[in-house]
């Protein structure tokens, strides 16, 4: 790695570091406000919407979102792969008004962001308490139930940092949930982001994350027993987009992790491959367009078609009336001729004058 691309990816760090505990100050002081005016359960919605446009503008990353229409089918409990510091981007894009996200209750201490989280009603679960982390998810429900609500979860439970197009196991938790609750599951897949942001070899770059949510999956029917064969088939539905979406478009302003830009350029070389066999296509097809626009041409002229033989006719033709229009070069020796003969002809007229002279001259000196 370079001095510049070094330069560019702990700039980069130190600046988001910034901004998000600029974006999460600024949720400190929503959540309170919100909270005295009865609207807390905006709270993390508003300030979601402060993460993307403060953080995405000044680090040059966007998110697009296919089938966006999905998060408006509520109640819902909202699942989606976990990567990287980049999901917090794509949440405060698409975060739903109303929906609260779940974490892990050691989050409750980070400065800014935890006191925002705490404030604004974020569902901590501790893991060493499984009674409580139950009565948080039970208030959730009822809460998701009575005012069409949303709950987000991370079923991978930690971020992967992976730079493979893979998921981690899911932990049922958010699905056990979905039963109790008779709650639909919304699958919520993004793109690797290890072209964007990936700590261990130092990447930071511009570009364009792709968010698709999937068609709510209904619970209605949804067995205990059945959670974890329930459980197996989400992840797998994911796993496969996960694979179609591939890796986030990057602008590399500084690299790209050794797994990934072997993909790259696989998929870089592929599309040019498809992209020439298209412009082959398109040639020949221009080229067949072009003879057929002749051929009606020719048709509309009333001209005959002509074989070879024909061909070889006329060409037969052309060569034996070749001399005829070259008559006029073998006619110019005829032509010099004649202009010789000129000359001749006033010798001998200037001959019969000189022997008329002499006739004179000698009867003169008779």
């Amino acid at each position: 790695m370079g001095f510049w691309a070094k330069f560019v990816y702990y700039s980069r760090s130190v600046l988001g570091v910034t901004l998000l505990s600029t974006c999460a100050l600024y949720g400190v002081v929503a959540s309170i406000v919100l909270s005295c005016i009865g609207k807390r359960h905006l709270a993390q919605w508003t300030t979601a919407r402060s993460f993307y446009y403060v953080m995405g503008t000044f680090l040059g990353i966007e998110v697009e979102v296919i089938n966006e229409e999905n998060l408006k089918k509520l109640p819902a409990i909202l699942v989606a792969n976990h990567q990287s510091a980049l999901d917090i981007l794509m949440l405060g894009r698409i975060f739903p008004p109303g929906c609260t996200v779940t974490a892990k209750s050691s989050l409750k201490w980070v400065p800014f962001l935890g006191w925002f989280m705490m404030l604004s009603g974020s569902l901590f679960l501790e893991r060493g308490n499984r009674e409580k982390s139950v009565r948080t998810l039970n208030n959730a429900l009822d809460v998701m139930r009575t005012k069409k609500r949303a709950v987000w979860i991370f079923p991978e439970g930690t971020r992967s940092h992976s730079t493979k197009l893979g998921l981690l196991p899911f932990k049922k938790g958010a699905f056990h949930l979905a039963q109790q609750g008779k709650i639909p599951i919304v699958p919520i897949v993004v793109s690797n982001t290890s072209t964007l942001m990936n700590s261990k070899y130092k990447v930071f770059n511009r570009g364009v994350i792709t968010v698709k949510v999937l068609d709510p999956i209904p619970t209605d029917d949804l067995k205990k027993e059945d959670v974890t064969a329930f459980t197996k088939r989400v992840e797998e539905l994911m796993l496969k987009e996960v694979e179609n979406l591939g890796y986030s478009d990057a602008m590399l302003d500084t690299n790209l992790p050794p797994e990934v830009r072997s993909s790259v350029t696989q998929v870089l070389t592929s599309s040019t491959i498809t992209d020439s066999e298209e412009q082959d296509v398109s040639t020949k097809d221009s080229v067949e367009e072009a003879v057929e626009a002749l051929e009606a041409e020719d048709e509309d002229e009333g001209e005959p078609e002509r074989n070879e033989t024909a061909v070889q006719n006329e060409d037969v033709t052309a060569q034996a009336q070749e001399p005829e229009i070259q008559e006029p070069e073998i006619q110019e020796p005829e032509t010099q001729e004649s202009e010789a003969q000129e000359p001749e002809a006033q010798d001998s007229k200037a001959d019969a004058k000189d022997s008329k002279a002499k006739a004179k001259h000698s009867k003169a000196k008779k």
